[in-house]
């Protein structure tokens, strides 16, 4: 069997960034959260709309973060996307989250690399369970999320504003395109998987 030695620095500089990056929230406010999260409505397809990029993902394109909660009560997470264009090798991360304070499901805790866990914030659910944002504490880092790959400016800007209201710097935050017209197979196994079974994502 190959070994992807890319997934395994990849793996390193997620955890690295998130690890060293808890010690510096310690003199911020606490990051809104969400009210109440039903975990059984969140898991499932959530297509990466905004993102702070970091080096194995600076090139992201059709990005989906998937989540399967186990019967463990873990939460399954795959994270992938086309590297470099729409038509590029697909890149494939995938931690296991847990989930930190049981009151309001809201705070996770995300294992990239035992045995070190990073923040996972839900920062924000709408209603529906269509939108939502994800922060770490440092408001170095944070995830614009829907469950459709397409998002419209004006919505795409008060997401930013709530990024912004919870003290982020709004201008490192970027867009990620996304274009499904090539991608049918790949889209219909992203919505066969629903939120009853982890995601393959080849």
């Amino acid at each position: 069997m190959k070994f992807d030695l890319s997934l395994l620095f990849g793996s390193l500089a997620i955890c690295g960034l998130s690890f060293f990056n808890t010690g510096c929230a310690t003199n911020r406010e606490p990051l809104p959260q969400a009210e109440k999260v039903d975990l059984k409505r969140f898991m499932g397809a959530w297509y990466v709309i905004g993102y702070t990029p970091i080096i194995v993902d600076k090139a992201a394109h059709n990005g989906v973060e998937h989540y399967y909660l186990n019967p463990k009560n873990e939460i399954e997470t795959t994270y992938s996307f086309r590297d470099g264009s729409t038509a590029g090798p697909i890149k494939t991360y995938k931690p296991k989250g847990f989930v930190y304070d049981k009151e309001n499901n809201a705070e996770w805790r995300m294992q990239f690399i035992w045995p070190f866990k990073s923040d996972y914030i839900i920062s924000y659910l709408s209603e529906d369970y269509d939108k939502t944002i994800i922060a770490h504490p440092s408001r170095k880092y944070a995830w614009i999320m829907q469950r459709s790959p397409e998002m419209d400016d004006t919505t795409y800007d008060t997401m930013l504003t709530k990024l912004k209201s919870a003290g982020y710097d709004t201008s490192v935050v970027k867009r990620m395109p996304h274009d499904w017209s090539n991608e049918q197979t790949r889209l219909k196994k992203i919505e066969s998987a629903g939120k009853t079974e982890p995601l393959v994502p080849r």
